[in-house]
């Protein structure tokens, strides 16, 4: 399994940013049959013992709950709530927040159930970056219509955010209301469901404050995800970030690397820094760290095997990243870059702040390291405006940046953006087209990246055990998922060493062991 399920809730880890071209809430379509993903906790993974007392109270010292225990675990005491189902769509950020979210509930004394029909509180962290996932939300939150007089059912997020008050107009068996940036006042606002109140918000998007919580339940028993900035201050014409996430606040360099070294302690061999735009992280405390400062000391801390990023906005990214990268091998070799177009025109409607010419200054530092990077990136088409001239242009891009892997969308109009008052808006049966284009075009550039890999010989981290008899798979360091046969019978959470045999479009074959 590349996915751990619990009844209808499926966590997908690291779902955005394998190597490969991704569809996302039905905006796109996915090369080779679907996006390479990678594995999270799977059944039979080991759990870290340490973090609970004898009694399975949580170790609150150790601030982390492993998720096939909280998953059983009643953590003492009795919660008015009882039980609770969480459901999460969108990024790695959503999916970070969630295990915040339910680290949070667990250290309360709630019990997390495999099923919402077994909840008594329901929540849904929502995801509005297109029109498909917000539909999803209020799909689900039709089914209770008619069946949700007992429960206490919960909106978070970005469409919490984005539509405020107004969801309980559309659904008012709705009870809580409540946007990423008020995630910190969650304590109080269980509070007042438990005690009864029947409409409870929590919308406010100007605060200076990161989410922090004394407990986080982890989904992976291997990789931890760490917010290191919150919101964005970039203001793309076509995204609903800054409004539903709230301005950019960086989180304090001594706060991150004291959870990094708690995680390693826990047997976390890798973490992955998070941010809407991660690279623009400005260290509030006197330290006054860059972030490429930061990347190192993170590798510094004992247990650390590997660091990544996501995801980078190109105004921000300088040659001091590619240099850390260089000097830190524990600093993974792969960057997504999102480009969304490849025409200047095109670029300066959405308010990128960089030229076609500027984004290709930064491909050639990546490219210029010592050791291979790879880079992803991002694509819209139909952008309101886009002539067949500025698509050409994308395409083109391709072809001079010959990216690893491509994750394209089609452009969705969102609710308080710039982009909404931009005429000429492109057919749906156009930007079908030139998604299918900029599709093909990669799977070509993606298939002969991946046959230079070759005969060469790769760390893997093995993160799953395939149905099939000494079948096994992994990530390497540039974020590549390769499958691999080996006579070995326990590789789940190692690193091995793995030879590539066969290549395709979204991944590689190897054999591990001679």
């Amino acid at each position: 399994m590349g996915e751990w399920s619990y009844g209808r809730l499926r966590i997908q880890m690291n779902k955005a940013y394998d190597i490969g071209v991704e569809s996302l809430s039905g905006s796109g379509r996915a090369v080779n049959g679907g996006l390479a993903r990678s594995p999270s906790a799977d059944t039979g993974h080991t759990v870290h013992s340490d973090k609970f007392d004898a009694s399975g109270k949580v170790n609150v010292a150790s601030g982390v709950i492993s998720a096939d225990v909280a998953a059983t675990k009643s953590l003492g005491g009795t919660a008015k709530g009882g039980t609770f189902f969480l459901e999460t769509f969108g990024c790695q950020m959503n999916d970070h927040d969630s295990e915040k979210v339910a680290g949070l509930l667990l250290s309360r004394g709630y019990r997390q159930v495999e099923t919402p029909e077994a909840a008594r509180m329901i929540l849904y962290n929502t995801c509005s970056i297109r029109e498909k996932a917000a539909q999803k939300v209020f799909s689900r939150l039709g089914e209770y219509r008619e069946r949700g007089a007992d429960k206490i059912i919960g909106v978070l997020g970005c469409v919490a955010q984005q539509e405020g008050e107004d969801i309980f107009k559309r659904a008012p068996w709705v009870s809580l209301v409540c946007g990423s940036a008020s995630y910190r006042k969650l304590p109080e606002m269980l509070t007042e469901l438990e005690a009864g109140n029947k409409r409870v918000t929590g919308l406010n998007n100007d605060t200076d404050e990161t989410f922090e919580t004394e407990i986080t339940r982890r989904d992976n028993p291997w990789r931890a995800y760490l917010t290191i900035i919150e919101g964005c201050d970039k203001a793309c014409a076509y995204c609903v970030v800054p409004h539903t996430r709230g301005p950019e606040r960086s989180r304090g360099s001594e706060s991150i690397l004291r959870e990094v070294r708690q995680l390693a302690e826990l047997g976390y061999s890798e973490v992955q820094l998070l941010g809407q735009t991660v690279n623009s992280y400005v260290d509030p405390t006197a330290r006054a760290m860059k972030f490429s400062d930061l990347l190192l000391e993170v590798a510094q801390v004992t247990g650390i095997r590997r660091v990544r990023f996501t995801t980078s906005h190109p105004r921000d990214f300088g040659r001091d990243i590619v240099q850390a990268i260089d000097r830190e091998p524990k600093l993974c070799d792969h960057i997504h870059l999102p480009v969304q177009s490849g025409s200047t025109r095109v670029l300066r409607a959405m308010a990128r702040t960089y030229t076609r010419e500027e984004y290709l200054e930064k491909i050639a530092l990546i490219r210029g390291a010592a050791r291979p990077i790879s880079i992803t990136t991002d694509i819209i088409v139909g952008f309101p405006g886009e002539t067949d001239a500025d698509f050409a242009e994308t395409l083109s891009m391709l072809d001079e940046a010959q990216y690893d892997g491509v994750f394209g969308f089609k452009y969705s109009p969102r609710p308080n953006t710039p982009s909404l008052a931009l005429n000429d808006p492109i057919p749906e049966a156009v930007k079908g087209q030139r998604l299918a284009m900029i599709q093909e075009k990669q799977r070509v550039i993606q298939t002969a990246r991946n046959l230079t890999m070759l005969e060469q010989e790769l760390e893997v981290f093995v993160s799953n055990k395939s149905r099939r008899e000494n079948q096994w798979s992994g990530h390497t360091t540039s974020n590549r998922v390769i499958s691999f046969s080996s006579q070995e019978k326990e590789l789940l959470g190692s690193y091995v060493r793995v030879k590539v045999t066969d290549s395709g479009t979204g991944s590689l074959v190897g054999v591990h062991g001679g």
